[in-house]
């Protein structure tokens, strides 16, 4: 079987036939038989949902006709599974997955109950059926679905993996945390409750500031750690699916860093990957923090950290919450324009102004007996400057500066990367 994917598609309008890039991108995509993108909007008309009180960033939505486009270039997997699942509230996420569903494209990772939202969802090819399976780290507490029980509905949402941080001071630094505590007065109504027995009883060892918890250890560090009980969910649906299929997807939405850098791939992340892959999934397609991150083949199996941005078309957004402007200090009232051009500061900053966030490779990988047997890169640059209509779309990369950088971040994981005369780059390992 055949593969191809792509990541982060922010898309805030219709993409018009025959756009530059289509003609080179859209055979590529073409040669999967599963072709997966992120999509990473809302889909409702104006005025049929309320913005949320918070957002993953920028509040996104567009209007359900984009899936055609997207179709058209030839994706027939997808998943909304990311952090502005929730920009316009429960009404937005209900409206964009009944969208999805109506579309006829694979989808996973959100559901009108948790039980849904985990499920393995599946794609038939003349080559083989694909399980498409979502996850998501990085979101707001209230866009993790419930689960139903035998007298109420579950709670639509997302099938997310809580993330938790686990900080270690030595024995001198959590005395000071304490005293400092006992000072300020900063645990004074938690620790009220804790004695009306609404909380559990600190352990030996262990501090609260506030919202953070500080553990007694050997040395001071910051740890990300996954939820257990969320794995156990994973692993389910990937012995589930492992049944049901014949190659095992998994898409990951993570925006967490641990390292220097963006760039630098999560312990957590690297974990729940690689355990993924050890109780079945076949690849791991990550997305979410808007730039390259390193290809690896684990147990013969591809994982891309993260895919970087397909589309971004962050300046195409027509209208905006209240809340969205108040946040950058500006009038309701004003023009989305005034808004993005405070935000960005005369767009000087921003993902839109930043070159790796332009940058980005489509994948082609092919398997046999579930193993990987070739990798093939595409690379491509999304539009900037020139035509507003082009703004944000791919197309081939003339300058592939950016795979010295990409190959690099890879080489520690024992991937080599060649670029070929069609300016296509092969992977080696």
């Amino acid at each position: 079987m055949k593969f191809t994917a792509a990541g982060d598609a922010i898309i805030q309008r219709r993409i018009q036939e025959g756009f530059l890039g289509e003609a080179e991108l859209a055979p590529f995509l073409a040669e999967g038989d599963a072709r997966f993108f992120n999509l990473e909007t809302t889909l409702h008309r104006e005025g049929e949902c309320y913005g949320s009180q918070f957002s993953g960033g920028t509040y996104i939505r567009t209007n359900p006709e984009v899936l055609i486009d997207l179709k058209r270039l030839g994706f027939n997997m997808t998943s909304f599974n990311n952090n502005h699942v929730l920009d316009f509230g429960y009404p937005g996420m209900l409206k964009t997955l009944e969208s999805v569903e109506a579309s006829g494209l694979v989808h996973a990772g959100v559901g009108r109950n948790l039980a849904a939202a985990s499920a393995p969802r599946y794609l038939d090819t003349k080559n083989g059926r694909v399980a498409l399976i979502a996850v998501n780290t990085s979101f707001h507490a209230t866009a993790m679905a419930g689960t139903q029980n035998d007298r109420l509905p579950g709670r639509p949402g997302i099938n997310g993996v809580r993330i938790a941080t686990k900080f270690t001071v030595t024995a001198e630094e959590l005395a000071f945390i304490r005293s400092l505590a006992e000072r300020t007065g900063v645990n004074v109504s938690k620790e009220i409750t804790r004695r009306e027995g609404y909380y559990p009883p600190l352990a030996d060892g262990v501090a609260e500031f506030g919202e953070l918890t500080f553990h007694e250890g050997p040395a001071t560090g910051r740890r990300l750690v996954l939820n257990e009980q969320d794995m156990a969910r994973i692993g389910k649906a990937i012995y589930e699916a492992s049944l049901q299929a014949d190659y095992v997807l998994l898409s990951v939405h993570s925006h967490q860093i641990d390292g220097k850098t963006k760039e630098d791939v999560p312990h957590f992340l690297r974990e729940l990957a690689h355990r993924c892959i050890d109780m079945g999934a076949d690849a791991v397609v990550g997305h979410g923090p808007h730039l390259l991150r390193p290809i690896e083949i684990y147990n013969d199996r591809p994982i891309f950290y993260s895919l970087g941005d397909f589309i971004l078309q962050l300046y195409s957004i027509e209208f905006a919450p209240a809340d969205f402007f108040e946040k950058h200090g500006v009038d309701p009232n004003e023009t989305v324009h005034t808004l993005l051009k405070t935000r960005s500061q005369d767009f000087t900053v921003g993902l839109m102004e930043d070159v790796k966030m332009l940058e980005t490779v489509v994948p082609l990988w092919e398997t046999k007996d579930r193993r990987i047997t070739s990798l093939r890169l595409l690379p491509c640059a999304l539009s900037r400057g020139g035509r507003k209509c082009d703004e944000g779309l791919p197309r081939k990369a003339t300058d592939l500066s950016f795979i010295d950088r990409l190959a690099e971040m890879s080489a520690p994981m024992g991937i080599r990367m060649e670029v070929e005369k069609d300016g296509t780059v092969t992977c080696k390992w």
